[in-house]
């Protein structure tokens, strides 16, 4: 028996991802390189793939103010 997606589901991942990327875009943008760990063109490639690409931007690629 074939499962089909529900395409509710689907529409509200689409919807998370787009926004979590909006927000990792623009906080890359606004955000000097020194303070960005690595590259930020790969970031914003490694955002744009997947939800998990910004998680870790969020949790591994920014520099913290002290």
């Amino acid at each position: 028996m074939k499962r089909k997606p529900n395409k509710l589901a689907l529409g509200v991942i689409a919807v998370v991802h787009v926004a979590v990327m909006t927000l990792t875009w623009r906080d890359l943008k606004n955000r000097p390189a020194g303070d960005v760990r690595g590259n930020k063109k790969v970031w914003r490639v490694a955002s744009a793939m997947n939800t998990g690409g910004s998680a870790a931007y969020w949790i591994f690629g920014r520099r913290r103010h002290r």
